[in-house]
C-alpha cells in the first residue's frame, strides 16, 4: 500500500508538471523560439518515461493523464503548423456544395465573392504555397473538415475544436483496438501508451491538428480485424484509412504472404481468392468514397498536386538529401526533377523485396514489414514532415522496434528551419537526426535478425 500511495503520489506530480508543460507548449510557445520548444519537448518525453515505467501495472491513471493532456489544448490554435486553415477552407467549401478539388483558394481570392466566412483569414493563414496548390486531402478527411463546418462555419477557433475533438476520439479508437490487438498478439497491453502518451502525437496530432491519427485508427482496426479473421471487414477498414490519407497504398502488396501462405488448411486457390477478394474490397471502397468527386478535372488536379511532393517538395528528408548533394558537386544543380521520378521507382522495388523475400505470414511478422516498408519510403522521399513519424510509432508498438519511439524524440531538429524568417533548414540538425534514427535502426535490425536466426535454429533442433 505504502508503495502503491508512493508511486500514485509520483505520477501526480509529473502529470501535473506535464500538463503545465503542455499548457506552455500550446498557449505561449512561438515556433521560432527553438530553445525553449526544445526544453519543453525533452521535459516533457522524460516526464512521460517516468510515467510509464511507474505506472506499468496501473493503466487507469496513464488513460487519465493522456484524455487530460490532450483536453489542455482544447482551446488553442496550432503554433506549429497552418495546414489546418486549408482543412477549415475545404471543410467550408464543401458545406456549401462546392467540389473543394476544383479550384485553389489563391483561384477563388482573385475572383473574389467567395462563398464562406472568414475566407481571407483562412487564405492568409494558410499561406500562399498552401493556397496557389489544388487539396490532395481525400474524401474521409473532407467529411472530418466538413464536420466541422457544419458545427462551426463563422469561428475558425470553433473548428479547430471540432477538429481536435474528432482527433481525440481517434486517439481512443487507437488506445481501444490496440490493447486488444497486442491482447491478440500476446504482447503487454501498456505498450499502447507509448503512442497514447508520446509527446510528439499529442502535440504533433491534436495540438497541431494533422488527420493522421484517423488513419492510423483505421490501420490499427484493420490490423485487428485481420488478426480476428475478419479479412472482409479488415478491408474495408484499410480502404478508409487510405481515404484519409494516401500513404497506406503502400502496404497493399505486403499482405501478399499473409493470405497464400498463411497457416490454416485451404487449398492455394482459395488462399488466393481470398488474396485478390481482400484487394478488390480496398479498391471498390476507395473508389467509392471518392466517387462523389470523381471527374476528369478532380483526376487532373488531384494527380498534379501528388506529383508535387516527389518533384517540387524538399523538407526534413536523408537519402534525397545526400543524392541532392552529390547532384550539385557532378552536374551544377538541384537534381530533384530526375531523382523524384526514380526514387518512387526504387520504394516500389523495396516493397516487393519485402513481399516475397521476408516472412510476414503472421500479424506480428506483417506489421513488422509494414513498420519497414513505411520507413523506408520516408528514407526515400524528398519530403518528410515531423507528424508523418506518427505512423511508424503507432505500427512499432507491436513489434521489436523501437527507433521510431527515438525518432519521435529527434524530429524535434526539424523544426530549427522555423528559426530563420525565409524557413531555411539547417542540413547540420537534419544530419544529426538521421544519424541517431538510421544507427538505431541497423542495430535493432541486427539484433532482431539475430533473436529470428536463434529461434529458428532452435525450432529445428
Amino acid at each position: 500500500m505504502l508503495t502503491a500511495w508512493k508511486n500514485n503520489r509520483l505520477s501526480v506530480i509529473f502529470i501535473f508538471f506535464s500538463a503545465l508543460l503542455y499548457w506552455v507548449f500550446g498557449y505561449q510557445l512561438e515556433r521560432t523560439d527553438f530553445i525553449n520548444m526544445f526544453c519543453l519537448w525533452s521535459g516533457l518525453f522524460i516526464s512521460t518515461y517516468i510515467l510509464i515505467r511507474h505506472n506499468k501495472q496501473n493503466t487507469k491513471i496513464l488513460v487519465v493523464a493522456g484524455l487530460l493532456f490532450r483536453i489542455i489544448f482544447i482551446f488553442a490554435i496550432p503554433n506549429l503548423s497552418q495546414d489546418f486553415y486549408r482543412f477549415i477552407w475545404d471543410g467550408r467549401m464543401l458545406l456549401e456544395g462546392i467540389n473543394p478539388y476544383l479550384n485553389t483558394p489563391e483561384n477563388w481570392i482573385n475572383i473574389g465573392n467567395i462563398p464562406i466566412n472568414q475566407a481571407l483569414e483562412l487564405y492568409e493563414g494558410m499561406g500562399a504555397l498552401n493556397g496557389s496548390h489544388y487539396t490532395n486531402y481525400p474524401p474521409v478527411s473532407q467529411f472530418c473538415y466538413a464536420i466541422a463546418a457544419i458545427f462551426s462555419s463563422k469561428s475558425i477557433l470553433g473548428a479547430a475544436i471540432v477538429l481536435r475533438l474528432l482527433i481525440i476520439l481517434a486517439d481512443a479508437g487507437i488506445l481501444f483496438f490496440g490493447r486488444k490487438l497486442l491482447n491478440a498478439l500476446q504482447i503487454p497491453e501498456n505498450r499502447i501508451f507509448w503512442y497514447v502518451l508520446n509527446p510528439f502525437i499529442i502535440i504533433e496530432l491534436t495540438g497541431n491538428l494533422h488527420f493522421e491519427t484517423v488513419m492510423i485508427f483505421f490501420i490499427i482496426w484493420s490490423l485487428y480485424l485481420l488478426q480476428k479473421g475478419y479479412w472482409y471487414w479488415a478491408a474495408i477498414a484499410l480502404a478508409l484509412s487510405v481515404s484519409v490519407k494516401l500513404i497506406p497504398l503502400l502496404f497493399l502488396p505486403l499482405f501478399f504472404q499473409k493470405f497464400t501462405v498463411g497457416s490454416d488448411k485451404s487449398s492455394l486457390i482459395h488462399r488466393f481468392f481470398r488474396l485478390l477478394s481482400f484487394y478488390s474490397i480496398v479498391i471498390i471502397t476507395t473508389i467509392l468514397l471518392f466517387a462523389p468527386f470523381l471527374s476528369s478535372e478532380f483526376i487532373a488536379n488531384f494527380s498534379t498536386t501528388i506529383g508535387l511532393w516527389f518533384q517540387n517538395f524538399e523538407f526534413n528528408a536523408s537519402i534525397y538529401y545526400i543524392i541532392r548533394w552529390i547532384g550539385y558537386q557532378t552536374i551544377g544543380w538541384n537534381i530533384i526533377g530526375t531523382v523524384g521520378k526514380i526514387l518512387p521507382l526504387i520504394v516500389i522495388g523495396v516493397l516487393l523485396l519485402l513481399t516475397f523475400f521476408r516472412k510476414n505470414r503472421e500479424t506480428s511478422q506483417l506489421i513488422a514489414v509494414l513498420l519497414i516498408g513505411i520507413c523506408s519510403y520516408y528514407f526515400l522521399s524528398t519530403t518528410v514532415h515531423p507528424w508523418y513519424i506518427a505512423v511508424p510509432l503507432a505500427l512499432c508498438i507491436f513489434t521489436r522496434y523501437r527507433f521510431p519511439i527515438w525518432w519521435s524524440f529527434i524530429i524535434i531538429c526539424s523544426y530549427t528551419a522555423y528559426i530563420n524568417p525565409d524557413f531555411k533548414e539547417n542540413l547540420w540538425f537534419v544530419a544529426l537526426e538521421y544519424m541517431i534514427v538510421f544507427g538505431i535502426f541497423i542495430f535493432e535490425v541486427r539484433k532482431n535478425t539475430k533473436i529470428i536466426s536463434l529461434k529458428s535454429v532452435y525450432l529445428e533442433n
